[in-house]
């Protein structure tokens, strides 16, 4: 059964009509559509709602290179949970205006500041791949959710999408497909563990 995306709308903004301030989640492997639903999603809800990926906490470049882990970017130790789990404590006590950081795909950085969220937003949607892993601090980024939601997708759509997204970027085909069938796959493999902690499967195939 597929989800109706009228319903999931229905579902976000009744998170919007609680008080204070919700959190829903978006969760999912590589390339599953999480960006776009939550986008929709957030469209939707106008102004009752702001849309603050986690890919914000990419860690740099140099960083990663420093580290060694350039080539898996995109794995769970390449990102800064803490500092995310932080931020969703900030925006879930909804004191006052909050900056996030947004990733730019074509910098392949992270954009201090870039997404303004107010107090009078009573809807944050966060979307990225390890909002349910269960190591720390990934489950203290959990905490804060009102709800989160897994986006099943079929694998073969999945991974063809990543290797257009990768040739998208400057890789060549060859390269894109071993990028999709190495590290990719394997962070996959990892995120699709985490559905059983969901609140919700979604399935929008």
């Amino acid at each position: 059964m597929t989800d109706a995306f009228d319903a999931l709308v229905d579902a976000a903004r009744a998170l919007a009509a609680r008080p204070g301030r919700a959190i829903l989640g978006i969760t999912g492997a590589p390339a599953s559509g999480k960006s776009t639903l939550a986008e929709r999603i957030v469209e939707a809800l106008g102004g009752d709602a702001v849309l603050v990926p986690m890919d914000g906490f990419h860690l740099d470049d140099a960083v990663l290179r420093a580290h060694g882990s350039w080539e898996r970017k995109g794995a769970i130790d390449t990102f800064d949970g803490a500092g995310y789990a932080h931020l969703l404590r900030r925006l879930r006590e909804g004191g006052g205006t909050v900056y996030a950081p947004r990733f730019d795909r074509g910098l392949e950085a992270s954009i201090a500041g870039a997404i303004e969220v107010p107090p009078s937003v009573p809807l944050v949607v966060t979307e990225g791949n390890y909002l349910l892993a269960g190591e720390e601090p990934w489950p203290s980024a959990r905490a804060a959710f009102d709800a989160v939601w897994f986006l099943r997708i079929d694998p073969g759509l999945r991974r063809e999408r990543l290797v257009q997204r990768h040739m998208r970027f400057g890789r060549t085909a060859e390269e894109a497909r071993l990028r999709a069938d190495g590290s990719d796959e394997t962070n996959a493999r990892l995120i699709e563990a985490t559905a059983p902690r969901a609140d919700r499967i979604v399935d929008l195939a």
